[in-house]
């Protein structure tokens, strides 16, 4: 099945909460809708399902215009934030309610279910209730009813955000790995641009309802079309530095001066805005073209077996991802290392004019 939105817009109450999306699907494609909280993902999601009827635009299944069917009419499942199942109905059950609406046979039935939960690792779980169970298993019992019916879409809204760091991770793998055979659209959303790269497929980058980019989620990450696009897709979010090119120099600010290397050899005179990522930012030099830059430390961030060290100088701030624990105090003097070959390079508009790509040949 392909899933096309034409020139969908969708207000509530005035407010506008998609502005004219159009995005392609493909058959058995794994798609990840990414942005922040209210940039649209629900939105989009409730149009794709039926659940809403946008204001204009079409949306298309198989070459159908199905836009003003109900959710009812449509081969469709939703997985939510919430652990979604019937308290009182065993794992079994939960996963058979699909099933049996449909009027399946109890063989048949029987079947699907044992197989999906053979898959998703909750067969020796199927007599229990779903009170019973840890809040991975009943998040596989959600997942597990809504990929029972064969639906030809199956949309994920943020389902993995309230479980713990490992079972995240585990579940991503599984449901990257389920979808590999299945010739379902799957469609995720999610907040966090590190889950769009452990999902990998496609992304969809949205922001107050609109899409910014859209494409193979490698691609979109690696290449940003725009300042808002890489601020949306790096967590921390991308340090931008305003500076020019003039000659054979690079400058950040009026402040910092550098000689350009072959990297940025193509790149005309005038002013741009160059990007750099918190995790291509070190606190020891390890390359030929390193830019060193005196600092002082605001804040350092320690988040499990990372840091978040966040530096300024009197033009502007930065953030570092730093692997490990580093504590530093406040205010205290340091340096750190900015590869001037791993800079996105951005035209006064915002739009990408260069991303990192060759590397400078290091000098023996």
């Amino acid at each position: 099945m392909s899933l096309v939105l034409e020139q969908v817009t969708r207000s509530v109450e005035n407010r506008l909460h998609i502005d004219h999306a159009s995005l392609v699907f493909e058959p058995g494609s794994f798609n990840v809708l990414l942005g922040r909280t209210l940039s649209g993902k629900t939105s989009l999601m409730r149009l794709m399902a039926g659940l809403d009827k946008p204001d204009s635009g079409r949306v298309l299944m198989n070459g159908v215009d199905v836009t003003g069917k109900p959710v009812r009419q449509r081969n469709v499942s939703m997985v939510y934030q919430q652990f979604i199942n019937y308290p009182t109905m065993t794992v079994y059950e939960n996963i058979a309610s699909p099933l049996r609406q449909a009027g399946l046979g109890r063989e048949q039935i029987e079947e699907r279910v044992l197989q999906t939960a053979r898959m998703l690792r909750i067969e020796p779980f199927l007599k229990r209730h779903p009170l019973e169970l840890s809040g991975g298993q009943q998040q596989r019992t959600a997942m597990a009813r809504a990929l029972v019916k064969d639906a030809e879409l199956i949309l994920f809204d943020e389902p993995l955000v309230n479980l713990d760091y490992k079972l995240r991770e585990e579940l991503r793998f599984e449901m990257r790995e389920l979808f590999i055979t299945r010739h379902t659209i799957a469609v995720y959303a999610t907040t966090e641009p590190n889950e769009a790269l452990a999902l990998g497929g496609t992304t969809t980058i949205l922001h107050e309802g609109r899409v910014v980019q859209s494409g193979k989620t490698p691609e979109v990450y690696h290449r940003p079309a725009s300042v808002l696009a890489a601020e949306l897709f790096s967590e921390p979010p991308i340090n931008m530095i305003d500076g020019r090119v003039d000659g054979h120099e690079v400058s950040f600010a009026n402040f910092v001066h550098f000689v350009r290397n072959l990297d940025l050899r193509d790149i005309a005179d005038g002013a741009y805005s160059f990007g750099v990522r918190p995790s291509h930012i070190s606190l020891t030099p390890s390359n030929d073209d390193d830019l060193e830059l005196a600092v002082i430390v605001e804040l350092a961030e320690i988040s499990g077996s990372e840091t978040f060290l966040h530096v300024r100088n009197e033009h502007f701030r930065l953030v570092l991802h730093l692997p490990g624990v580093h504590d530093y105090d406040v205010d205290a003097a340091i340096p750190v290392y900015i590869p001037t070959h791993k800079l996105f390079v951005f035209d006064p508009d915002g739009r990408l004019i260069q991303a990192p790509g060759r590397r400078v040949a290091r000098v023996a």
